[in-house]
C-alpha cells in the first residue's frame, strides 16, 4: 500500500510522529527520546519530508540498522505531499554569488587555498563541523604550527635527479607516504561524500581510512573502491560489543586492511562553533515556558553511542574477533606507546583528534620526536608502525615527520575543503600538489627515496618549546575562522 501524503502529515506530534525519508515513511514516535540529536529536529519534520535534513549527517542504511521494521510504514506517493515554499535567506543568497564568484580550480596552488575558499562558500552549518576544534581552538592551530618549530639541515652535491618517494604502510605500497584519514559527515561539504574521496585515493594510490560517521554507508565507500585499492576502517567502539563485533567482522570479510581504533574520545570535546552554528533562537519559546532545546552541534548529535568505558583490558578482545591488523588511533604519550606495543598491536596513530577533543593535548608531531628517541633506545623502533596526525598542509610537514620517524601522515580536512568547493577535481589536485611539492622539498634536502629520511636531517628542538616564536604564517592566519561570542538576539 502507498501512503499519500496527507496521511502522513496527519502524525506532526509527539504523541505519534511519522517522517518521510527518501520516499518511504517511518514512524519515529517511540525513537524521540532516543535521538542523538534530540527530538527537536523530528519534530520539526513531523508529519514531513525530512530527506533534505537527514542525508547529510545519515548513511543511507541508518533507517534499516537501527529502527525496528515494525515502524517501516512503506512508500508515499510523493506527488502528494504537501511541498514547503522554500524562501531564500538573504544569507543564502550572498553564499550563492560567492560561489559564482570563487576562483577557477587552476588558482589553487597549495592546500591553504581549497580552505580559503571552503570558508566562502561552504553552508555556515557545515563549515562550523568541519573547522571546529576544542573549547579555545589552541590544539586546532598548534598542530599546524609545531611543523614551523622544525627546520631543516638539508644535504648538498646528492644525486636526485630521480626522486622515489613511494613507500609501503601495513604492507600497502603507496605513491606518496600519506592516507586520507577518516572525517565523519562528508555529505555536508558535497552530495556524493566520502566515494568523492575513494575515487580520489584509487586515481592517485594511497590509502583512504574509511570513517564510522561517514554519510555514505560503509559498504557504499568499499563499492566504489577499484580493483585491488586498499582501504582500512576508522572504529569508534559502540557500547554494545556484538555490534561492534558486526561492524569490525563485516570490515573484514569486505576487505578492510587494517582496523584503526579510536581511543582519545570516550566523550566528544566541546567544538563550540559547530555547537553555535546549530544555535537557533528560542526567545519566543521561553516566554511562552518551554524549555529551551538548543542543539549541542553536528558532533554530539551522531556520538553518543560512543563506550566512555574502553580501556586496555578491551584490547585482547578486539585481538579475539579479527585477523586485521589492529592500530590505536589517538595515542597522546611515549608511555601508552610502550603500553601498545607489549599489548601486541600492530601500529600506534599519534593523534590528538584534529584538535576537537583535548584542548592544550600537544601536537603529534611533538609526541612523535618524544617517542622515538625511547623506542631507538630499547631498540623496539621496528616492532610497530608510528603514524602521526593533525595540521599537515605541506609535503615539507610529512617529510618532517618522516624524519623524525614516522612511517606516514594521515590527512583529513584538507580533502574535506577540496571536496566541498571543488568536488572530485578538487581532491585530484590537492593530492597532485602534496606530490608536487614532495619531489621538488625531496631533492632540496638532498634524499631521493624515503629511506634516506632521518632525524639528522631536521632540527627539532624547538618542538617542546611552547611560547617559541614561530615566523608568522599568513596563509594559515588569514583562513583561521576565530570564535566569537553570542551575537545580540533579534527583536520579538
Amino acid at each position: 500500500m502507498v501512503l499519500s501524503g496527507k496521511e502522513v502529515a496527519e502524525h506532526a506530534s509527539r504523541e505519534s510522529c511519522w517522517v518521510i525519508v527518501h520516499g518511504k515513511a517511518y514512524d519515529v514516535t517511540n525513537f524521540l527520546p532516543d535521538h542523538p540529536g534530540g527530538p527537536k529536529i523530528i519534530l520539526k519534520y513531523a508529519g514531513k519530508d525530512a530527506t533534505e535534513e537527514f542525508e547529510p549527517i545519515h548513511p543511507p542504511d541508518t533507517l534499516d540498522k537501527y529502527l525496528d521494521k515494525s515502524k517501516h510504514l512503506g512508500a508515499v506517493d510523493m506527488a502528494s505531499v504537501e511541498q514547503e515554499e522554500k524562501v531564500e535567506s538573504p544569507e543564502e543568497k550572498e553564499r550563492q554569488l560567492r560561489i559564482q564568484r570563487m576562483p577557477i580550480l587552476d588558482q589553487m596552488y597549495n592546500l591553504m587555498d581549497f580552505e580559503s575558499v571552503a570558508r566562502r562558500i561552504m553552508k555556515k552549518t557545515a563549515w562550523g563541523y568541519y573547522s571546529s576544534g576544542a573549547d579555545d581552538e589552541i590544539t586546532l592551530r598548534e598542530n599546524h604550527n609545531a611543523f614551523h618549530k622544525i627546520w631543516f639541515r638539508p644535504r648538498i652535491l646528492v644525486d636526485v635527479e630521480k626522486v622515489d618517494f613511494t613507500t609501503t604502510m601495513l604492507g600497502t605500497k603507496c605513491d606518496i607516504p600519506f592516507y586520507v584519514t577518516a572525517t565523519a559527515l562528508g555529505k555536508l561539504g558535497n552530495p556524493e561524500g566520502e566515494v568523492v574521496l575513494t575515487r580520489a585515493a584509487k586515481k592517485h594510490n594511497v590509502i583512504q581510512m574509511i570513517p564510522t560517521l561517514a554519510s555514505c554507508s560503509f559498504d557504499e565507500i568499499m563499492d566504489a573502491a577499484e580493483g585491488d585499492q586498499v582501504q582500512w576502517m576508522q572504529l569508534y567502539v559502540n557500547k554494545d560489543r556484538q555490534i561492534t563485533k558486526n561492524i569490525i567482522q563485516h570490515a573484514e570479510k569486505r576487505g578492510c586492511k587494517g582496523l584503526f581504533i579510536t581511543v582519545d574520545a570516550p566523550q566528544l570535546g566541546r567544538r563550540e562553533k559547530d555547537m553555535r552554528s546549530k544555535f537557533t533562537d528560542a526567545g519566543t519559546n521561553v516566554q511562552a515556558g518551554s524549555t529551551t532545546d538548543t542543539s549541542q552541534g553536528a558532533a554530539r548529535a551522531i556520538s553518543t553511542f560512543i563506550d566512555p568505558s574502553l580501556s586496555w583490558k578491551d584490547i585482547p578482545w578486539f585481538q579475539s574477533v579479527t585477523k586485521m591488523p589492529i592500530l590505536l588511533k589517538g595515542v597522546q604519550r611515549v608511555e601508552d606507546v610502550i603500553r601498545a606495543i607489549e599489548c601486541g598491536v600492530q601500529g600506534v596513530v599519534l593523534s590528538n583528534h584534529g584538535g576537537r577533543q583535548l584542548d592544550f593535548a600537544r601536537s603529534g608531531i611533538e609526541v612523535l620526536a618524544e617517542v622515538m628517541p625511547v623506542l631507538r633506545e630499547r631498540g623496539w623502533e621496528d616492532r610497530i608502525e608510528i603514524y602521526i596526525d593533525g595540521g599537515v598542509r605541506r609535503a615539507t610537514d610529512i617529510i618532517k615527520a618522516l624524519c623524525l620517524g614516522a612511517k606516514g601522515v594521515g590527512i583529513g580536512r584538507p580533502f574535506l575543503y577540496a571536496m566541498s568547493a571543488y568536488g572530485q577535481p578538487g581532491v585530484d589536485r590537492a593530492i597532485q600538489l602534496l606530490k608536487d611539492e614532495m619531489e621538488m622539498n625531496m631533492r632540496l634536502i638532498g634524499c631521493s627515496s624515503v629511506d634516506q629520511l632521518n632525524p639528522t636531517l631536521v632540527d627539532a628542538r624547538g618542538l617542546n618549546l611552547h611560547t617559541a616564536t614561530v615566523p608568522t604564517d599568513y596563509l594559515g592566519q588569514a583562513i583561521y575562522d576565530p570564535l566569537i561570542n553570542p551575537p545580540e538576539r533579534a527583536k520579538l
